[in-house]
């Protein structure tokens, strides 16, 4: 897969959504931290043998002025792990944003722009922009004052092929205001179930179809204990996914109980796959490397028509 190619794939929807979609599948991934293993390789064997299908990776919080993950050889580390075990680096998350706000200092713009770059090394497609605590949108002249930095960052996102994703506590109707005021296909929402139940009070299964699939580029699943135990509702936000016809990745971010992160994140992992059954998706789909191998020949095919037709190959989506 050469970077053209990855790019135009990364714009234009997952790389997986097509070859999913047939089978009304999506991918189950957990964040590197759950698993005890933040920033550090090791989460991804620990995650294929409990059966997740992805990874996302914490980029750390910066020592002597760079992210930890801005090191080649940890880079290598990674994507050397990811294909080894036949996981997916389904997405990156730069926790550096809760020291430093896009809202309100020009040093969140600059982590921003190297979580790209490590992003783009990661052959990873979606860099998680956080917003809370300090940095929560709390108004809406704050959720106005991360439009312009969005803008301004985000063709930089678009020529490395990684979407940005904006993660808060606001509701679908103000994350749609600010991508409507950004206007970049790189720059969408990455939907938390459990910060939007629990912080936010919503209806998380009308605010998934409000915001729909064209707009949500992943999912964090999660509550306060054990899924299917507290105020979230899983199953609802399972049916939700259905119906808007998402095939791209949720991504666990579930406590652990017991104290036992791997044992509990299995656990975790069998509740939600559950939920996902009786919703009728089936979740997992086969060796994802050889299914982004078939998704790009076929991404290449349709560009190359699109193109002879006089049409952008990013105005149409995947998923």
């Amino acid at each position: 897969m050469n970077r053209r190619s990855f790019v135009a794939a990364s714009l234009c929807g997952p790389w997986w959504g097509s070859e999913a979609s047939a089978a009304s599948r999506v991918q189950v991934g957990i964040m590197d931290g759950n698993l005890g293993f933040a920033t550090d390789p090791e989460a991804v064997p620990h995650a294929a043998k409990l059966g997740f299908e992805s990874v996302q990776v914490t980029l750390g919080r910066p020592v002597a002025g760079r992210l930890p993950l801005s090191d080649p050889a940890l880079q290598a580390q990674w994507r050397e792990a990811a294909k080894q075990h036949r996981i997916r680096l389904s997405a990156t998350y730069i926790d550096a944003l809760h020291v430093d706000c896009l809202k309100n200092n020009p040093q969140a713009y600059a982590w921003i722009e190297e979580g790209i770059r490590v992003t783009a090394a990661l052959q990873s497609p979606i860099l998680m922009l956080v917003f809370f605590g300090k940095c929560a949108l709390n108004d809406a002249a704050e959720e106005q004052a991360i439009i312009e930095p969005l803008r301004r960052v985000s063709p930089v996102a678009r020529r490395a092929g990684v979407v940005l994703a904006i993660e808060n506590t606001i509701s679908a109707a103000a994350n749609i205001r600010i991508l409507d005021a950004v206007k970049s296909p790189a720059v969408k929402v990455w939907y938390d179930i459990g910060n939007s139940t629990n912080v936010g009070g919503f209806d998380i299964a009308r605010e998934i179809r409000e915001l729909g699939r064209d707009r949500i580029c992943e999912f964090h699943i999660k509550d306060k204990g054990w899924l299917g135990e507290g105020k979230v509702d899983v199953k609802g936000a399972a049916r939700a996914i259905r119906d808007i016809g998402y095939t791209g990745t949720c991504t666990l971010e579930t406590s652990a109980p017991s104290g036992d992160k791997l044992a509990d994140a299995g656990k975790q992992l069998e509740v939600f796959r559950a939920a996902l059954r009786e919703a009728g998706i089936q979740s997992g789909s086969g060796d994802p490397l050889d299914i982004m191998k078939r998704f790009m020949k076929r991404s290449r095919r349709r560009d190359e028509n699109l193109r002879a037709e006089g049409n952008s190959p990013c105005l149409v989506h995947s998923v």
